[in-house]
């Protein structure tokens, strides 16, 4: 598959719909952002994410407590 069909699928969200899923601030998600533990594309003066890594992000974050 080339690389443009597979961004093509790739599905892109807002800063305020990733703070929205991990129920969080906006401010937590732009220092994730900027910390680099949240890939993000910068279109213009604003920041997509793609939808896989924050569910990898919170995948990979999770804690199991006793």
């Amino acid at each position: 598959m080339s690389k443009e069909r597979q961004l093509a699928e790739v599905h892109f969200l807002t800063v305020a719909e990733v703070a929205s899923i991990m129920r969080v601030s906006k401010m937590t998600v732009y220092r994730l952002v900027h910390a680099g533990e949240l890939p993000a594309v910068r279109v213009g003066r604003s920041f997509r994410v793609p939808e896989d890594a924050v569910h990898k992000y919170l995948r990979d974050s999770y804690v199991d407590t006793a």
